[in-house]
């Protein structure tokens, strides 16, 4: 029967409550088909051990409607369940149009926080018609299905109030295409990994401060990115060119970037790289990492030294959204099913221009310029942005492991 057909036949609600066991669904429908209902819908939730069953279903005949309502109370109270059996007409009522994906991430997430955010998608026109959990570690990510109201707005509305109480949310619109975001490229330096690379060099030629004093001034818009880049890079002049494996070697990923990835690749997924650093790293996570892109500024070496100049194409605020683009049509993806993930300034022209632009423990206006910030140290948490739970990569994680470790 088609839900057209359902709109105004009468059916029930049959909601049983009580421990969760094997076998109780199976036992409700078993019950339940000696009165040749259909099923309308079904919905079930566990949780802590305790069971939920909704089943919506069409009434019986009038003469075997008491003999059902009957059955099924003696039949949860055999299993010491609880039944109730609520008669109406039709399905659900039609979700209301506009309809997005609201994931909230806590640590902890608190009941307070989770308050705030049911009552602002409420005071946006938005109807939140169900919750999911999709982490309990290293966050609590829960998701809520809201129809209604428009993504943007609701986006607004709730980057306001998250930042407001500590969590973060992340606001996408429902359909296909959420499913289908096949391309995420992120930052490398503060994002994919913990350190700057132009600092790991400046440590190895004593010109730490200097290579700090210049970062500074950029930060102040005293210089633009290409013109700080050349000024820090000719500090690393003379330095043997040896040095580009102990820097390497020093390079620390960011916790959870190898389980993001992982995921990522197993699902289908093209990963790449675009970095104000430099090649001599970003090849090497390329490799070690299995990514499908990498780009970056390139040191120039002769006769075994760095000459303090780079060479090539330089990956600035506006070549990081080139080489998103340009990445993207590499890969056959839409750009509005891609994913960029970043920190700086430089970042905001690539998480502007992706489908979604995730900000990950950025600076407060890469933040409020974002669709999303991700504020904790957990590269792995954008996958709950996707909507993947911890439950799927776990999972994932006992199937055969054909990715480097």
């Amino acid at each position: 029967m088609s839900a057209s057909q359902t709109s105004d036949v009468p059916t029930l609600l049959v909601k049983i409550f009580g421990k969760d066991r094997p076998g109780i669904t199976a036992g409700l429908f078993d019950t339940l088909a000696a009165y040749s209902v259909d099923v309308v819908d079904i919905e079930q939730v566990v949780s802590r051990g305790r069971l939920v069953l909704c089943a919506l279903v069409t009434e019986p005949t009038v003469a075997s409607q008491g003999e059902l309502r009957a059955t099924i109370h003696s039949w949860a109270e055999s299993l010491k369940l609880q039944a109730e059996i609520i008669s109406g007409t039709g399905d659900n009522r039609p979700r209301g149009e506009g309809r997005s994906h609201v994931t909230v991430l806590g640590n902890p997430l608190t009941a307070e926080q989770t308050a705030a955010i049911a009552a602002r998608i409420a005071e946006t026109g938005g109807n939140i018609d169900r919750i999911f959990r999709l982490a309990k570690y290293p966050v609590t990510a829960v998701e809520f299905a809201v129809s209604g109201c428009e993504t943007e707005p609701l986006r607004t509305a709730l980057a306001v109030e998250a930042h407001g109480i500590g969590v973060d949310v992340a606001v996408v619109s429902a359909g296909l295409h959420r499913r289908a975001q096949r391309l995420v490229v992120m930052d490398v330096d503060s994002t994919l990994i913990q350190d700057e690379v132009i600092e790991l060099f400046a440590a190895h030629a004593g010109c730490e401060d200097k290579v700090a004093e210049v970062t500074a001034a950029a930060m102040r818009g005293e210089l633009d990115f290409e013109q700080s880049l050349h000024a820090r890079v000719e500090l690393l002049a003379g330095l043997d060119a040896s040095v580009v494996d102990k820097v390497r070697a020093e390079v620390r990923l960011t916790p959870g970037a190898r389980t993001l990835i992982r995921t990522l690749k197993r699902l289908g997924y093209q990963v790449g790289v675009v970095s104000g650093g430099f090649t001599q790293v970003t090849d090497d996570l390329k490799e070690r990492l299995g990514l499908d892109f990498a780009s970056a500024n390139t040191l120039e070496i002769v006769d075994g030294k760095l000459t303090g100049r780079v060479t090539g194409e330089i990956v600035d605020r506006a070549g990081k959204a080139r080489l998103l683009r340009r990445f993207a049509s590499e890969a056959g993806v839409p750009l509005a099913q891609t994913v960029a993930i970043g920190d700086g300034a430089n970042d905001l022209d690539m998480l502007n221009a992706a489908g979604l632009g995730v900000a990950f423990n950025a600076k407060p206006v890469v933040r409020q310029a974002a669709h999303t910030a991700v504020n904790v140290p957990f590269l792995d948490t954008v996958l709950y942005l996707l909507g993947i739970t911890r439950e799927e990569v776990e999972a994932a994680d006992f199937g055969e492991d054909d990715l480097p470790h």
